[in-house]
């Protein structure tokens, strides 16, 4: 199995780092953090992501992670703090207390460490993001000490928690809104709607008691559970950088400061203009506070694909040591460990196997549904399924650096990183929000100047319904949430976006070329035909073959033996080897002579090759080459050694044309050889006998007219082309490096990853299109409305109740729109997926 490496990040890691923000709500906030980094000396790039609440900041020198924290707390946001208590092993006395201490303070990102020499524990308090585990236990390690955790949760656990708490928090704040509002509601909208009401209200409290009523309620639900409005939006409006929180704060305020004055100094406002909106102001929060609810529950949704990944993770594993066998935590195996695998079990860590023999699922890292059978010297993954037999195997990957962790991280840049496309959408948003006051404000005196009577009153509605429609939620959360579905979506089915452009790219490919060795076919030697001559059985013929062969070191040979033990046959010793250069080798194999080798060498033992004329020239149009054996003094058979196709390339061949795509093989092979292959499978171009350094070139004559050329490979010396194509697809079987050169990672070295690659591309971007369609098209048909253009014409006036339900509606929609993308389904499907569309193990997690 192919080890994958991604950017690594982490304090000092390397030249990013992946903070999480907190309170960030819009488009605007996003803008708005940024800018804040971008500001920052030595800050190379910056992409800040409102789904995934993060900001990737690339460095041009040493990251400096306490500077990126302040930026983020000085825009009026914030980093998450996390405590954990870790075990620490070998204290003795003060001094090692202060060591300890001394070296976790160091550590980029820690706030405090403390040290119990009595419990032999630190508590250390971090910024996630900032620091890790893995670096705070380093520095323990580098003070001379050995650290163990204790706590048992790992860095997603306390991530997720983290997103409970806020979602409990908001749940709370929430139903208090709810219960808050009612009253408001149905006293004041109820009076208007319903004459019964109305009566009951005049004839037993009355208005003004009714007013004061309002009063206290609203004042509890602006400045209870509304009061997150006012502690981010009044620091943004005094920044100069309004955001969402400051819509709403001026919202909300100007309609329950309007209703306070209409209340308690009626006699300073026109007459006739002294009405309450006591009931818009608490709807308006609580409409919100459910849109912010129902956001973050389906923004959980979002990263399903993330947790679906570290659920795969076992908490444990059993290792030998001392003689025993125990029981350890997964973060106390080490490499060299000998680890041991039961039936049905999870494999812990990656490993090579030592004894025994087994089946293992590896459906979640490649996507092949079936079992691969496992055996002393195989490599296996961490996180796959032990189906039957039992085994031990040697831990040479664990923590962060098992597969299945490097899986994560590369799931997890693309989620976060950002498209050409959301480029085209900060420009807009950078300045939505203050256009959006400017439009109040002109709104506000327009009606003021032109209104009918009250004008005030229409002026101050109008105004708060173009602040609260206007929230520019839908717009922020449009890309980000596709992509992430999108992206884990594709995880699921064996492919990894290495870089999230990619995904947009893809979509955009007009033709794919691929390389043939290892991509097109299997990339080693087979035996593909014996046709035996008359008098003569196939597998006697076979055997004396494989014994001449077993001599010689060619790749034709070695595929000849193998072919030879897969149908257990009996191989001979050979006797009197003779090699003949050029024209092949003979040998005396259990009495009999036996010669094999190319049609020249029959000419010269003196054997007709006529009768085989028919066969040689089938092989021949396949694309490989025929060679004789003559048996006693006889023609025996016809035989051909090639490099086989994969059996699932016609079909993604075929499919890839369904696409509207054209296809083109790059190859080493000479013209005749490779047009035969490209007409064998419906290729459409073909450049062959290209040198390992002319690919890159190859690529270019691809791109003729300007067409967008995704390239196909698996090998080091196509690592330059998949560097130079417009989007680089690499067979997860290949090369380290080939892969580290790629876009887009294929876990499988199934070519129809790259058919469903494709189609996700084009499901994924037409789901942003269709997300940001609705987030504009909602405001520029809204606003306006919400303004009162349709007043003159129909007397139509957009309720700021009936804003605040919309504004929440449209976020909750792009939010829904995304998660469709977790129902794609793949165009070509492993044969062995159940009728559903999905391996067992899909089945199973989805269950889980």
């Amino acid at each position: 199995m192919t080890n994958v490496v991604p950017l690594q990040k982490g304090a000092g890691a390397s030249s990013t780092l992946s903070i999480p923000v907190e309170g960030m709500t819009c488009a605007s906030c996003v803008s708005h953090v940024e800018k804040a980094i971008a500001k920052l000396p030595d800050v190379a790039k910056v992409s800040v992501n409102l789904a995934t609440e993060r900001a990737d900041v690339a460095f041009t020198g040493k990251p400096d992670a306490a500077v990126i924290v302040r930026a983020i707390e000085g825009a009026g946001y914030g980093v998450r703090e996390t405590t954990v208590e870790l075990g620490v092993a070998g204290m003795t006395c003060a001094s090692c207390v202060a060591h300890v201490e001394k070296a976790v303070n160091a550590v980029p990102g820690v706030e405090t460490a403390t040290v119990n020499l009595a419990t032999e524990r630190v508590s250390v308090r971090y910024r996630a993001g900032v620091a890790s585990l893995e670096d705070i236990e380093a520095a323990i390690r580098g003070a001379g000490y050995e650290p163990h955790r204790i706590e048992g949760k790992a860095s997603t656990d306390r991530e997720r928690e983290a997103r409970e708490r806020e979602m409990n928090g908001l749940r709370r704040s929430l139903l208090i809104a709810a219960v808050l509002t009612l009253p408001v509601f149905v006293i004041e909208m109820g009076s208007h709607l319903v004459p019964a009401i109305h009566d009951l209200v005049m004839n037993t409290i009355g208005t003004q008691t009714s007013w004061l009523i309002q009063f206290v309620l609203t004042t509890a639900v602006l400045f209870g559970p509304g009061r997150l409005f006012f502690k981010r939006g009044v620091p943004a409006m005094l920044r100069g950088t309004p955001d969402m929180n400051a819509l709403v704060m001026v919202g909300t305020s100007a309609a329950w400061g309007y209703s306070v004055v209409a209340t308690f100094a009626p006699q300073v406002l026109p007459a006739g203009t002294a009405n309450v909106y006591y009931e818009a102001a608490a709807v308006i929060v609580t409409l919100i506070l459910l849109g912010r609810y129902l956001e973050a529950k389906a923004k959980g949704r979002t990263s399903e694909a993330i947790k679906r990944l570290v659920r795969l993770q076992p908490k444990t594993a059993r290792v030998e040591r001392d003689g025993q066998t125990i029981e350890v935590s997964l973060s106390e195996v080490r490499t060299g460990d000998i680890v041991q695998a039961r039936p049905g079990e999870q494999v812990p860590v990656d490993g090579e196997v030592v004894e025994g023999s087994s089946y293992v699922d590896e459906s979640m890292i490649t996507g092949e549904p079936v079992p691969v059978a496992k055996q002393a010297g195989a490599e296996v993954v961490g996180g796959t399924i032990n189906k039957t037999g039992a085994f031990s195997f040697r831990a040479t990957k664990v923590g962060a650096d098992t597969m299945l962790a490097q899986i994560i991280r590369m799931v997890e840049e693309a989620q976060g990183s950002k498209l050409p496309i959301q480029a085209q959408v900060d420009k807009v948003t950078a300045w939505f929000v203050p256009a959006v006051m400017a439009v109040a404000a002109i709104t506000f005196l327009v009606w003021l100047v032109f209104g009918p009577s009250p004008a005030l009153t229409f002026a101050l509605v109008n105004a708060v319904a173009v602040l609260i429609i206007a929230c520019p939620c839908a717009m922020g959360l449009a890309t980000p949430t596709s992509i992430m579905v999108g992206t884990g979506r594709a995880a699921e089915l064996g492919v990894l976006f290495r870089k999230g452009e990619a995904l947009q790219s893809l979509r955009d490919v007009a033709m794919v070329a691929l390389d043939k060795t290892g991509t097109l076919t299997k990339g080693r030697p087979e035996l593909t035909d014996l046709t035996p001559s008359a008098g003569f059985e196939h597998d006697e013929v076979l055997a004396l073959v494989a014994a001449v062969e077993a001599k010689s070191e060619h790749p034709i040979a070695t595929a000849t033996v193998a072919a030879a033990e897969e149908r257990g046959l009996q191989i001979g010793t050979p006797e009197s080897f003779d090699a003949v250069p050029g024209y092949g080798v003979a040998a005396t194999v259990g009495g009999r002579h036996v010669a094999v080798g190319a049609d020249r060498y029959m000419e010269k033992l003196g054997h007709d090759v006529a009768a085989f004329a028919g066969e040689a020239a089938r092989l021949g149009g396949e694309g490989k080459s025929p060679l004789y054996a003559a048996i006693d003094g006889r023609l025996a058979a016809v035989i051909a050694v090639a490099d086989p196709i994969k059996e699932t390339t016609p079909e993604a061949i075929r499919a890839l044309h369904d696409l509207g795509l054209k296809v083109a093989m790059i190859t080493g092979d000479n013209r005749a050889t490779a047009q035969a292959v490209a007409r064998q499978l419906g290729i459409d171009e073909v450049v062959p006998e290209v040198l390992p350094d002319g690919k890159v070139t190859a690529i270019h004559a691809l791109r003729s007219g300007d067409r967008k050329v995704a390239f196909v490979g698996d090998g080091i010396n196509d690592a330059p082309a998949l560097a130079e194509a417009d989007v680089g697809l690499a067979i997860g079987t290949g090369t380290d490096v080939a892969i580290e050169s790629a876009d887009v990672v294929l876990m499988s070295g199934d070519l129809r990853g790259v058919v469903n690659a494709i189609a996700l591309s084009k499901a994924t971007i037409r789901n942003i299109k269709q997300n940001l369609f609705w987030a504009f098209a909602y405001n520029a048909a809204l606003i306006p409305v919400a303004a009162g253009v349709l007043y003159p014409v129909s007397g139509t006036l957009l309720s700021p109740v009936l804003a605040a339900g919309a504004m929440a509606l449209s976020s909750v929609f792009v939010l829904s729109n995304a998660l469709r993308l977790k129902a794609f389904r793949p165009v070509l499907a492993g044969e062995a997926e159940t009728a559903e569309g999905r391996t067992e193990t899909q089945v199973r997690l989805a269950a889980a």
